[in-house]
């Protein structure tokens, strides 16, 4: 799948996709990259730890979130988004459910949309991104828990995403899914389909994996947002032995060493059957 100018595979590795919030009022790191000065300085620190892609959002989507109007937003996303593609060469996605804002960030450099809800929020925003010709992360997201059969109907809402996006026009080689973890989903249900990707796998697209620092690692270790390093780690890993394209983090450095520990286990697997195969064909007389 090519993201702006670099070509990524969908399956075989996992990329790092850091993030940088332009917000005063993020969960996590509201206020810290808020500026433009700061924001380059940040996206300087990730890009040296390892970075892929970075990931711009202007609005908050933490529990409770007031949604920001249409223009507040484009003012905190477009110059960051323009500043980080003048100053480095990697490719940018924009965080955004609004068509408008998604509009002014295509016009502003940014290489993919990533729809929280999924073409769901704004009707015009399949029809933007079909015509922009750019790729999309299409999240899971409803605005209740009351599932009949948690997993499955997971996979029926994205389904409906998916088919948005086809009826604008936008190719299937163009569409990664997010489980949407920490949306939608009491804590036990983002248990579930974290154990289940699996599942979604099956749907045939690639998989984004957003779990940093969110609330279902808090819970299950009854931590602060700033202790929850060790818990993001764990379904980074996680998410790379179950094929996910991206993960999305905070940490970079940190994640990247452990996407490069996981996936060297999981390549010394395939090496040795390989080896062993090899060895066997040799000895044949």
């Amino acid at each position: 799948m090519r993201i702006g100018n670099r070509e990524f595979q969908t399956k075989g590795h996992t990329y790092v996709m850091g993030i940088l919030n332009v917000t005063p009022d993020s969960f996590s790191d509201g206020g810290k990259w808020n500026e433009r000065d700061k924001a380059l300085r940040h996206v300087e620190e990730m890009l040296a730890e390892g970075a892929d892609i970075i990931d711009v959002g202007g609005e908050s989507t933490r529990p409770g979130y007031t949604p920001l109007p249409e223009e507040e937003e484009i003012a905190r996303v477009l110059p960051v988004i323009e500043a980080v593609k003048a100053a480095f060469d990697i490719p940018v996605s924009l965080d955004t459910c609004k068509a408008k804002v998604a509009s002014a960030g295509i016009l502003a450099g940014a290489d993919l949309v990533n729809d929280i809800w999924g073409l769901k929020y704004d009707g015009n925003m399949a029809k933007v991104i079909a015509e922009s010709g750019l790729p999309c992360c299409l999240m899971h997201n409803r605005n209740n828990t009351d599932y009949r059969s948690f997993v499955d109907d997971v996979a029926a809402d994205l389904k409906e995403s998916l088919g948005l996006a086809a009826e604008a026009g936008i190719g299937q080689d163009r569409i990664i899914l997010d489980p949407g973890i920490g949306f939608g989903k009491k804590y036990e249900q983002n248990l579930e389909i974290l154990r289940q990707l699996d599942e979604l796998g099956k749907l045939g697209y690639p998989l984004l994996l957003g779990c940093s620092r969110k609330s279902v690692i808090g819970l299950t270790l009854d931590l602060p947002v700033e202790q929850r390093l060790e818990g993001t780690l764990v379904t980074t890993v996680f998410g790379v032995m179950k094929g996910c394209m991206f993960v999305r983090v905070h940490d970079v450095k940190e994640n990247v060493r452990a996407v490069k520990m996981a996936e060297a286990i999981l390549n010394a697997r395939t090496e040795k059957c390989l080896h062993n195969f090899q060895r066997r064909v040799y000895t044949i007389p």
